[in-house]
């Protein structure tokens, strides 16, 4: 409990108080006790079968409460299955309190609209298309409910800006809630037919399997993320003097990406180029890495390799999209003279010029067996110096203002008393190209 912010306690504190509020008038309404028994039991049931096995929360069954009981009765649907639900985290109090306290608000919500726009009418009588209309109402009120309280837990427990807490939640929820609307408007439907809720039970079945697929995607991708941080390791243990740089580079990239106002996936997107952007060190010698002195014409060719060798080690993850090209060309320059081709301008992906920024700034701030790091301001106003010739000023921008907001603490990468030879491409000027 300590470990959470007295104001996100508060916030959960506020968020159960109204959602007790909405139940106030349970006592006095007609309430259908065995359908509420039987929805709360099989919504506890398919919450910890979801849970288990594949991830996630399942919401048919809190959308037919919603199409089928009253609001402060659709409102108790999903407690059960938050207070019996297995807490990994601490506070485990806290976090039950609010997986019983949103949902029944939402439900709540959904039910209210449901229930105006006369979709319980429409519901018994299986008036369709009509009885589409009230439940696509009572969705999307579902699904703002939940991200207006979601984003309002993330601004007061992590500090997010309001507008970036709350980017980006609906468009990624109101698909996927839409698909479990519908299975939840034909559970309704079936239930309230003379074939009654054994029938409605069956609508789980193709929800399920497609659960199921779901599940695998999210596995198949945690395999491939488990394949990055496995190159990355790798990556560290060869060329020992840069270890952790990787990762600083990609939330480096993450800063820049918000900045920016890139929605949630290409920020994600760019989190992985900027780990991945030197993955292709593992296709040059280890002797050349760690070579004292410095670097022959050829032996400076070979390491310029280093980004086709990444794209081509990524090539196959697909997930990754625009990152691959972030990897193969993050070390070309804005006036053209970058490798692996020579790309000028606009021609140079957008992710890849994030990348560069990202990757010499933490060249910059890092102390090296060459260098001590510098501080974070001599390293932005360096990056402004060649900013329109190397780096694209924009970039350079975003990074600038995301430092000044959340400031930067870079690490020690390598011993002191270790040498590296020279960057195979430097900088005129000041050090601001990222280490080979």
């Amino acid at each position: 409990m300590e470990a959470v912010p007295a104001r996100a306690r508060g916030y959960v504190a506020a968020v159960a108080l109204l959602a007790l509020f909405c139940l106030l008038p349970l006592p006095a309404l007609r309430t259908p006790w065995w359908a509420l028994g039987l929805l709360s039991a099989l919504c506890a049931a398919s919450e910890h079968v979801v849970r288990r096995r594949f991830g996630g929360t399942f919401y048919p069954v809190l959308l037919a409460g919603a199409f089928l009981l009253p609001p402060p009765a659709a409102a108790l649907v999903p407690v059960p299955a938050a207070l019996l639900s297995p807490v990994e985290h601490r506070p485990a109090l806290l976090r039950r309190v609010w997986r019983a306290a949103q949902p029944a608000l939402a439900v709540w919500g959904a039910a209210r609209v449901h229930w105006a726009l006369g979709g319980r009418d429409a519901v018994v009588g299986c008036d369709f298309p009509y009885a589409l209309l009230p439940a696509g109402a009572a969705v999307l009120v579902f699904c703002l409910i939940l991200t207006l309280l979601d984003g309002g837990l993330r601004a007061v427990a992590q500090g997010v800006p309001l507008r970036r807490a709350w980017r980006g939640l609906l468009s990624r929820s109101l698909a996927p809630v839409a698909v479990h609307g519908l299975a939840g408007l034909m559970m309704a439907v079936l239930w309230r037919s003379p074939y009654g809720p054994v029938a409605a039970l069956l609508v789980l079945l193709p929800m399920c399997v497609s659960w199921w697929i779901f599940a695998q995607y999210h596995r198949e991708r945690a395999a491939h993320q488990a394949t990055i941080r496995a190159l990355v390791q790798a990556v560290d243990i060869k060329d020992g003097y840069t270890r952790g740089h990787s990762e600083r580079v990609g939330q480096a990239s993450v800063m820049i990406a918000r900045e920016l106002g890139m929605d949630d996936d290409r920020v994600e997107t760019l989190r992985f180029a900027g780990i991945l952007h030197d993955v292709g060190k593992l296709g040059v010698p280890t002797r050349l890495l760690r070579k004292d002195g410095p670097l022959t014409p050829e032996e400076r060719r070979i390491i310029e390799l280093h980004p086709e060798y990444g794209h081509e080690m990524v090539r196959g993850i697909s997930f990754l999209g625009e990152a691959r090209a972030a990897i193969l060309h993050h070390h070309e320059r804005l006036d053209g003279s970058g490798y692996p081709y020579g790309l000028a301008g606009d021609r140079i992906p957008e992710c890849a010029r994030v990348v560069a920024v990202a990757d010499a700034f933490d060249a910059m701030t890092s102390t090296r067996s060459y260098c001590r790091a510098r501080p974070v301001e001599v390293a932005v106003a360096e990056l402004q110096r060649c900013a329109g010739t190397h780096f694209d000023p924009r970039m350079v921008t975003a990074l600038a203002r995301a430092l000044e907001r959340h400031g930067w603490h870079p690490a020690v990468t390598a011993d002191e008393t270790a040498r590296e030879a020279p960057d195979p491409q430097p900088v005129p000027g000041p050090r601001t190209g990222a280490p080979r």
